[in-house]
């Protein structure tokens, strides 16, 4: 068939690219692969056919051309008859090395000046610059790894929590592409049955059993949809779980927020509306990343401001993981009761009682027995609902696995289960049950945890969406009768998406854009 001379525009246009991006890597390409900045060492990167050759001719100490590969040579490094510094010299031959090129890492000193002036030696003997992740971009192009991988190293090196790098590190060893794998030679398999199918059109003949189709469809959209929910929770591992303080005026949110990131982060005063708007940090607990987020005292002011910053506190909370209701008194939680039941049902929440240190020893000899309880670590039975059988006398447990449920200072912190959801008793300004929040913090967002497996990446999960919709057009299809040409273009819809994560189907501008975030060196 002929091909339309847009086609062909299309088709040319691509092979200059492909030329081009063939030409680009065949150059030899060299960077600090380290932080910038003076430190002890620093580490300069080359890769590209004829690296070790350069390296050799500015280098004095081994033959580097001899050299076989993961060894380390120590030498000296010379422009002409002028030193620049004393190094040691790794040398990675191809195919054993990141890119699967031939490779040289140079350590150095670290000084500013004496990189500058390495890069400078290796520029003039015809290497050039790299561009941001371009080291990467060779590794994935080269086969060393698929492109989900390629993104996991950008996100092992941002990785700030334990479980950041835990799924960074389950994504770069390739566990989220098996899976995606798996699907796809399935669907492959089908896919080449219709074609065949269409090839015989004339003959009527079915060689895909539709019964079988529609079983492996729903295996795939069984194992596709959890990869989907898992988004929210992955997408929380690496930019922090939102927690949103919710309370009156001067009830602490503010000192609470202090405490927690144990830095002055909000100013505290006892004016009411000193907090006009939201503030923010993050803080690791428990291998977590949390993002805690101290909002405008809620409530009714005929200041524009303040009014602006309430509402701002009220998207923050319709936006967190996990509600933390401060009050101090009978009345300021009565006036969160509103609040809390405008939520959906399945949001987290966890009532605070503050300011304990104020109760007098006749007010808490007063108050039921049961008020004097140590929580344990919570077990969560359902949306945000926590055993109430986890709660036992302080002393009684003795050979537990976590740490006492105290303040700090011996005293017993009240812990029951109200509305849903937990209640605890702390003290913001002595920090009195300040741990007993944290693990409760921690043991609620463990618990969502359900596979190691979690899409964190929303190129990844845009791509599932799509591949989702197109796996339900072929049960739709299937359900209605229609003919296997259709049903072969929704499945070829859906293996394109899949294509696209893993990079099995690539464009120069998805790679482009994808790379462009990577640091220089990486």
């Amino acid at each position: 068939m002929a091909l339309s001379l847009l086609d062909f525009l299309f088709n040319l246009s691509h092979l200059c690219k492909m030329k081009e991006g063939q030409i680009q890597q065949q150059d030899m390409i060299c960077a600090l692969a380290t932080a910038s900045g003076v430190g002890a060492i620093a580490v300069i990167r080359l890769s590209g056919k004829g690296s070790i050759a350069l390296v050799n001719s500015v280098f004095k100490g081994a033959d580097l051309e001899q050299a076989a590969s993961h060894t380390v040579h120590f030498g000296t490094l010379r422009n002409g008859d002028s030193l620049i510094d004393e190094v040691l010299v790794s040398v990675f031959r191809t195919p054993r090395s990141f890119t699967k090129e031939d490779a040289i890492e140079i350590g150095c000193h670290g000084s500013d000046y004496i990189v500058r002036q390495i890069l400078k030696l290796l520029i003039q003997q015809g290497a050039r610059i790299a561009r941001p992740g371009e080291f990467t971009q060779r590794a994935f192009l080269n086969g060393q790894f698929d492109l989900v991988q390629a993104e996991a190293v950008a996100d092992l090196i941002a990785a700030d929590s334990e479980a950041s790098h835990k799924t960074a590190l389950n994504q770069l060893r390739g566990g989220f592409s098996k899976k995606l794998g798996g699907l796809r030679t399935e669907l492959i398999h089908f896919a080449s049955m219709i074609e065949l199918e269409l090839d015989f059109g004339e003959e009527d003949v079915e060689f895909a059993e539709r019964d079988d189709l529609r079983r492996l469809i729903n295996s795939l959209l069984g194992t596709i949809n959890p990869l989907i929910d898992s988004f929210d929770f992955g997408n929380a591992i690496k930019e922090g779980f939102p927690v949103a303080i919710i309370g009156s005026p001067n009830v602490g949110k503010s000192t609470l927020l202090n405490a927690l990131l144990n830095e002055e982060k909000a100013i505290v005063t006892s004016i009411a509306g000193t907090t006009r708007d939201v503030i923010e940090d993050t803080m690791v607990l428990g291998g977590l990343k949390f993002r805690f987020i101290d909002t405008a005292g809620i409530r009714d002011t005929t200041d524009e401001v303040e009014t602006i910053g309430i509402g701002r506190s009220k998207q923050a909370m319709e936006k967190a993981d996990i509600v933390i209701f401060l009050y101090d008194s009978p009345e300021t939680y009565q006036d969160l009761q509103p609040l809390s039941d405008a939520l959906e049902p399945g949001k987290k929440r966890i009532w605070v009682k503050n300011k304990v240190d104020n109760l007098t020893v006749r007010q808490t000899a007063s108050e039921p027995r049961e008020n004097h309880l140590t929580p344990q670590p919570p077990l969560l039975t359902g949306e945000g609902e926590v055993d109430p059988t986890t709660f036992t006398e302080g002393n009684q447990q003795e050979e537990s696995p976590y740490p006492p449920r105290t303040g700090g200072r011996g005293e017993v912190i009240r812990g029951e289960v109200m509305h849903g959801a937990v209640q605890l008793s702390i003290s913001a300004k002595t920090q009195l049950g300040l741990e007993n929040l944290k693990f409760t913090l921690i043991g609620m967002v463990k618990s969502q945890a359900a596979s190691d497996t979690v899409v964190s990446n929303s190129r990844h999960y845009e791509h599932l969406l799509k591949t989702k919709a197109a796996l339900e057009e072929v049960i739709m299809g299937l359900d209605t009768g229609i003919t296997g040409d259709f049903l072969a273009q929704d499945i070829r819809l859906s293996l394109h998406h899949l294509g696209e994560i893993t990079g099995t189907i690539v464009t120069d501008d998805l790679l482009d854009n994808i790379f462009s975030k990577f640091c220089i060196g990486k």
